[in-house]
């Protein structure tokens, strides 16, 4: 991959965080970022306008989470330009990825992103979080809304043994204590992102019959 200020902000980002990804992945990721600057100018996809804050706002906080990734196949609900899903199936192209997202233009430009990365495993379900269908080993969700709420439109689509992971800027005990009975929260994991500023957890849950329960 050539040299460039955002490559070399990005593998130093992955670098910090311990994640090791091919230079066709980080390119691939480098990709995605300049298709999603190309679109926002027109489609204002995303408050984030800066490159080298987008590498570290969008892509390196959404790979901060892939250690915590379980199973085969991942939805991610309110998906907006695709973020953490897009950045997660570049890094794991054995993972199948779903995004959910009901606005329209978004939706095209997730359309557009598989399209001409291209994306084999990413599918797109244009549609709200509560219409959404199937049943997935982790479900992501960045911060669009309560933990309560998230799980109340979109806890059908985690499989028995799957993993919720909501992306947050720091835990609320009063959210997390809100968390409906049938669902348990295993962890609240801090997320040390290279370049993003202020706080960053991913809160991890799971169904509370699962058999797979982490201690």
């Amino acid at each position: 991959m050539p040299s460039s200020p955002l490559s070399s902000l990005l593998a130093n980002g992955l670098a910090a965080m311990r994640l090791e990804l091919a230079p066709a992945a980080q390119a691939t990721l480098l990709a995605y970022l300049d298709l999603l600057a190309k679109w926002n100018r027109t489609y204002n996809l995303t408050a984030v306008r800066d490159p080298g804050e987008m590498v570290a706002r969008h892509l390196l906080d959404s790979l901060a989470v892939l250690p915590f990734v379980h199973g085969t196949s991942l939805v991610d609900l309110g998906s907006g330009a695709g973020l953490p899903g897009i950045p997660l199936a570049i890094a794991r192209p054995d993972l199948q990825v779903t995004l959910v997202e009901s606005n329209g233009k978004k939706a095209r430009f997730q359309r557009e992103a598989v399209r001409s990365l291209p994306l084999a495993n990413v599918a797109i379900a244009q549609a709200r979080v509560q219409d959404a269908e199937g049943r997935f080993d982790t479900v992501t969700a960045r911060a669009f809304a309560s933990l309560d709420d998230m799980l109340a439109w979109g806890g059908h689509l985690l499989a028995d043994d799957g993993r919720w992971l909501a992306l947050k800027g720091q835990a609320d005990p009063a959210e997390i204590a809100a968390v409906p009975g049938d669902f348990r929260v295993l962890a609240v994991h801090p997320l040390a992102v290279p370049g993003a500023g202020g706080e960053r957890c991913v809160i991890e849950l799971a169904r509370a019959g699962s058999a797979r329960m982490i201690v």
